[in-house]
């Protein structure tokens, strides 16, 4: 796990970014290249800093890569969207050295979540009359999966802030 203040400096320019690809998601089911593009730029940028060693860094590139190629492959399947896909592999760098298991509590915690806001926010006529425009209301068979990604990022960095013990 990161330690606070390293947790901090990830999350100032995570948060924005995060919301940025989430609402962009959630109103046009698809998530920017340039939001991608600026979530992959901040391993490269403040990965460095907040890891112990220059090998867990360069673990980090290998980590996107991996998660790169598996939701390369879940796309082909039709099971991931292809801006989903990209924006996990830009994140994936920040989780490297982290306890899998809370990531792994952290990842489910926020999928159930953010379907079932969804799901919830999609019922309200108030939030439906709010958001004319959003496609993730009507699509169906789809999900606005960036909603998910971005809460686990943040949630990860959140819970490094949390004091322990």
């Amino acid at each position: 796990m990161l330690e606070p203040t390293d947790a901090m400096i990830l999350l100032v320019p995570v948060l924005p970014i995060s919301i940025w690809a989430a609402f962009s998601d959630l109103k046009r089911m698809k998530i920017p290249n340039a939001a991608v593009l600026a979530m992959a730029a901040v391993w490269p940028l403040l990965g460095w800093f907040v890891v112990p060693t220059w090998a867990l860094w360069f673990w980090g590139f290998a980590l996107m890569a991996i998660v790169f190629v598996a939701g390369f492959l879940m796309y082909l399947t039709g099971t991931f969207g292809a801006g989903d896909a990209k924006f996990a592999a830009a994140m994936a760098g920040i989780f490297v050295g982290g306890d899998i298991g809370a990531i792994l509590l952290i990842t489910f915690v926020c999928m159930i979540g953010a379907l079932f806001l969804h799901r919830v926010l999609r019922s309200l006529p108030f939030v439906r009359n709010a958001t004319p425009d959003w496609e993730s209301w009507t699509r169906r068979r789809y999900f606005p999966f960036g909603l998910a990604l971005s809460s686990i990022v943040v949630f990860y960095l959140l819970a490094a802030l949390w004091p322990q013990g």
